[in-house]
């Protein structure tokens, strides 16, 4: 049995969208992509081309960087849906002034009412150097917060480090 709600936290270039792609394509469901990501330089637009290609087709892709609720809503037992990823998506919020955590209750309503299984990658920024500007530690201490609500939820959280997974929570499948 699949889990309903994966959570796949790792580093920067972990490994950590690899492996959930090949989670959702073991499920062997209508695969949706939700991309929380905007382009906003070419460094961005390559990575992205980079992750199109790693992903390969058979994939829907919405386009949402910050309203996840209406995309997840329209889903059914018949799908499975990776988000990619809760970080940027966090940082589109924080980009927008919303209030952080009146959106993060909005996010883990709609994952919780999502008929489909959902995996949704996020990265763990708090085990690096403490930043120098309140506005970085704001953001580490949010996506902190937002990790934790996440896997508070989640029935299996995986880490990936250099591409290894280390199962923190449930079983893999």
């Amino acid at each position: 049995m699949y889990p309903k709600l994966t959570l796949v936290l790792g580093g920067a270039a972990s490994g950590k969208s690899a492996f959930a792609e090949m989670l959702s394509r073991q499920i062997g469901k209508s695969r949706f992509y939700l991309a929380t990501s905007t382009v906003q330089d070419t460094e961005m637009q390559a990575k992205i081309k980079r992750h199109i290609k790693q992903r390969g087709p058979g994939w829907v892709t919405i386009e949402e960087p910050l309203d996840l609720g209406p995309a997840l809503s329209e889903l059914t037992s018949e799908h499975i849906c990776l988000i990619d990823c809760a970080t940027l998506w966090l940082s589109n919020q924080m980009i927008a002034e919303n209030d952080i955590m009146t959106a993060q209750s909005a996010l883990l309503d709609a994952l919780k009412s999502c008929a489909a299984q959902c995996i949704i990658v996020s990265n763990e920024v708090g085990q690096g150097i403490v930043p120098d500007n309140s506005q970085a530690r704001a953001f580490r201490e949010a996506q902190g917060r937002l990790n934790i609500a996440l896997a508070a939820q989640a029935d299996l959280v995986v880490q990936v480090t250099a591409g290894l997974p280390n199962t923190l929570k449930g079983q893999l499948p």
